[in-house]
């Protein structure tokens, strides 16, 4: 299971570890979204970050109850004590980072990503945000820092973790 900040790299290097370790790949965000019947920046607009919320520790929930998959979760479902607890109890989670500045490099202008879009100043926000969220993915079993890293060294890095703790 992948957690940490957005635009860490959980999606993308999630689906390389997934088919290193040929396993099913999920997006938690997907799962919302089906759920829904709405993408999630629709979803936090029309009905609300807690509403958001709720959504997205339902379909952990789901997710957790799912064998052989490599879960890639948005950047703040690791960040409910209750969605974290259950996650470190049944996967093995490695937390991706990024400090702010890479984040903002990476996500670019519009990024999709309603936290940072509404917000005056993304910078201050994203460095916020993830001062808030940092003492949850602290408690993952593995940090990986993706700075300066491509993806496929990023993945090689977990699968050799993941093999290293028996539990491909």
């Amino acid at each position: 299971m992948l957690i940490g900040f957005m635009a860490t790299g959980k999606t993308t290097v999630g689906r390389m570890v997934a088919e290193r370790l040929e396993r099913q790949f999920l997006d938690l965000d997907h799962l919302i979204e089906e759920t829904a019947g709405m993408k999630v920046p629709e979803l936090f607009r029309t009905q609300g970050e807690p509403a958001f919320r709720r959504a997205e520790a339902e379909a952990l929930r789901q997710a957790l109850k799912m064998d052989g998959i490599v879960l890639a979760t948005g950047g703040g479902a690791a960040c409910r004590e209750e969605n974290l607890r259950e996650m470190l109890a049944s996967a093995y989670v490695v937390a991706l980072s990024a400090p702010p500045a890479e984040v903002l490099k990476r996500t670019g202008g519009a990024s999709g990503r309603p936290l940072l879009d509404s917000a005056a100043d993304p910078l201050a926000e994203a460095e916020r945000l993830l001062t808030e969220r940092e003492p949850f993915y602290a408690r993952a079993h593995l940090r990986v820092d993706t700075v300066g890293k491509a993806p496929p060294d990023v993945a090689a890095e977990i699968v050799a973790a993941v093999r290293q703790e028996g539990r491909s």
